[in-house]
């Protein structure tokens, strides 16, 4: 999957240049050094988040009536292929980065439609849209299609490599029970946990490299698995907390999402990492840039 940025003009261009130019700073030492990388990590992370957070934000200052006679998930619909239209314009993202962004929006929709179907309901869009198919508003499959667009802009920003990685077939069917998981625990058995240990053992070794500033740091893969999906987690509150969809344990009054949500989280997670990964891995195969 080509993620390089060709012909770097422009100011978030040059941002972007800036953040991932190699450097070194042996004066840097102690208390110093770890403000400045920490500082560092922190600003390119919200690169990453780049398309995420101005879509989040979106979400959560929208009016729930809309605007101008537009319904609110028409209008998040528009915003969100608005973003990722930019985005592409000026060239903070590759084509072959947005087909996988497509891919994960497709697989998000899928299981959405799923969910809140009426044998299952396990959520609810309660708004009326024009953009409506199934029942889920069309802009819905961005909010999983936002965790893949971190994945992707913080492996090139933060120069990502994985130490350890699992065998990629194996790490591809574990990804493919995961998300048969999310379909299957309605009519047999909810297998995740099983899924987990599973993944546990087989991520246990993998470490992720990054570079926050001029040195290589280091980080067990499922650490990062469990904060992104904390992370996920919090949003995830916050737009029920605006109503943005509903649990049934939420339609009377908004209660905080439960915590076992978390893991679901993380299980979603370790499968968008996995397609981004396995696209990565054939890229380098039959090599294409990366």
């Amino acid at each position: 999957m080509q993620t390089a940025i060709p012909e770097q003009s422009g100011l978030l261009q040059t941002f972007d240049a800036m953040l991932m130019r190699r450097r070194a700073d042996p004066s840097l030492a102690g208390i110093r050094r770890f403000a400045v990388e920490f500082l560092l990590f922190g600003i390119k992370e919200a690169r990453a988040c780049l398309f995420a957070g101005l879509f989040f934000v979106s979400i959560f200052l929208m009016p729930r009536a809309g605007l101008l006679g537009i319904p609110r998930y028409d209008l998040l619909l528009i915003i969100a292929v608005s973003i990722q239209a930019w985005m592409i314009w000026a060239k903070l993202e590759t084509l072959d980065e947005l087909k996988a962004i497509c891919l994960f929006h497709v697989v998000g929709f899928v299981l959405e439609a799923f969910k809140t179907s009426g044998a299952i309901q396990s959520w609810s869009y309660p708004d009326f849209a024009y953009t409506k198919l199934l029942g889920v508003p069309l802009f819905s499959g961005f909010m999983y299609a936002a965790v893949g667009s971190y994945i992707i802009q913080a492996w090139r920003i933060l120069d990502i490599r994985i130490e350890h990685h699992p065998p990629y077939w194996m790490a591809t069917l574990v990804a493919l029970a995961i998300y048969l998981n999310f379909f299957t625990h309605h009519y047999v058995g909810d297998y995740r946990w099983y899924l987990a240990a599973l993944a546990i053992g087989l991520y246990a070794r993998a470490t992720v490299i990054f570079r926050p500033y001029d040195r290589d740091r280091r980080m067990p893969i499922l650490l990062a698995f469990i904060l992104i999906g904390f992370f996920v987690w919090l949003a995830e509150n916050i737009s029920t907390f605006f109503a943005v969809w509903h649990y049934p344990n939420q339609l009377g009054a908004w209660s905080t999402v439960h915590l076992g949500k978390w893991s679901s989280w993380t299980l979603l997670v370790i499968m968008t990492f996995t397609i981004v990964a396995s696209l990565k891995h054939i890229c380098r195969t039959i090599h294409i840039p990366k």
